[in-house]
């Protein structure tokens, strides 16, 4: 897909904003007592309904003054990466990375990242691509998270791009994804621009990170007909990118989803839902936190399952796990396997980890439990899918 011959104009509608956008984007941010409101409850969740006006006006005050020197994308990702990490350094035990050294920081990738939070996923890749000298990437976010005008704004001005999945008929829906999938080949063939993408669209909630192969796919859709998907995929730069979190903030919250959609047959989510959930995300203690950037993928797949399996591979495989996911499997199988844990990696040794393993089963006894096995479950996946993929 020659440069030259691209008409852009069709990305209009879902690409993040430039240079020039940065400033009127961050006076709109200012001007919309939405966004202070709602940044104000993020922020003192007990206090702001008692003290909504005068912290609204200090949510306001903190913004125009945080970004009164951001005058371009890079100056707003300088002050959003001081806050991003502040707030790992106040929920974890700290963010370790590992794989990202050995890639080359002159050439664009497609990362192909597990997801398990909304928010701190593409935001924690950011963080270890900000702090290891590498450019920041842009990140696909679903229409689902751009219900209001600020939360747009804010996305958009960290480098996100739109998928649209609300698109109506099926040749709209096949439209956005031909869209979709040119805006990533140019991004990272033309832009030398990296682009973060979940292996599939949602959350795993049940702890099994699997690629979908519809988004490989879709990757294609781009491709011109005399080119190979083998080779077209291999100009991507595919790279998988594996995040685990020792504690999920939202574990309760996706075991009940994961009942109701169960024994319901549809889960039906509350207005703004996913603005929640990015909020407990984002607050919540989270442990031990791992970013494992895998190999780029070289290797000639000539279909989807093939390099969807490929992905699987490295994101199970370089899946670091956290004595919750062995303590979690011994409760439901009765014996652990012998696999490391943390990073750097440990043997594992039950009787070393008493004190996360009470902590744990508080946790887990705290859930309702019509959904508590479906919680326990889902810190245990991550072993059994290994386990899989090493017999």
């Amino acid at each position: 897909m020659n440069a030259r011959n691209l008409d852009t104009s069709q990305f209009e509608d879902i690409r993040p904003y430039r240079d020039d956008e940065v400033r009127p984007a961050l006076r709109r941010l200012v001007e919309d007592p939405e966004m202070s409101r709602v940044v104000a409850h993020f922020l003192l969740p007990g206090m702001a309904g008692k003290l909504e006006r005068p912290l609204a006006w200090l949510v306001r005050q903190l913004v125009r003054f945080e970004f009164r020197n951001a005058n371009n994308v890079r100056g707003v990702q300088d002050v959003i990466a001081k806050y991003l990490e502040k707030a790992v350094n106040r929920t974890s035990c700290g963010l370790s990375i590992s794989g990202l050294d050995t890639l080359p920081k002159d050439r664009a990738c497609l990362f192909v990242s597990n997801h398990r939070d909304i928010a701190m996923d593409p935001a924690l890749a950011i963080l270890a691509m900000y702090k290891e000298g590498h450019e920041t990437s842009r990140i696909a976010i679903g229409d689902n998270l751009l219900s209001k005008q600020f939360a747009t704004d804010i996305m958009k001005l960290n480098k996100c791009f739109v998928v649209k999945r609300s698109s109506g008929s099926r040749r709209e829906k096949l439209m956005a994804a031909t869209t979709l999938s040119r805006y990533i080949h140019h991004s990272i063939v033309n832009e030398n621009e990296h682009v973060w993408i979940a292996q599939r669209a949602g959350r795993a909630k049940d702890g099994r990170d699997r690629t979908n192969p519809a988004l490989a796919a879709m990757f294609g859709m781009a491709k011109p007909k005399e080119q190979s998907f083998a080779d077209f995929w291999r100009e991507l730069h595919i790279v998988p990118l594996s995040i685990s979190y020792e504690w999920d903030p939202c574990d309760r919250y996706k075991a009940r989803e994961l009942y109701i959609t169960e024994h319901q047959d549809e889960y039906q989510k509350e207005a703004h839902e996913d603005l929640g959930s990015i909020a407990k995300g984002v607050v919540g203690q989270k442990g031990h936190v791992h970013a494992a950037f895998g190999t780029p993928i070289e290797k000639d797949f000539s279909d989807v399952t093939a390099l969807a399996d490929e992905i699987d591979r490295q994101i199970i495989g370089n899946y670091v796990l956290h004595p919750t996911n062995l303590i979690a499997y011994q409760m439901i199988y009765g014996e652990a396997p012998q696999l490391p844990v943390g990073y750097p990696a440990k043997p594992w040794h039950p009787d070393e980890h008493q004190e996360i393993r009470e902590k744990f089963e508080q946790r887990m006894a705290a859930i309702d439990e019509r959904w508590r096995d479906k919680a326990i479950q889902g810190y245990a996946n991550p072993v059994v899918s290994r386990l899989a993929y090493e017999q």
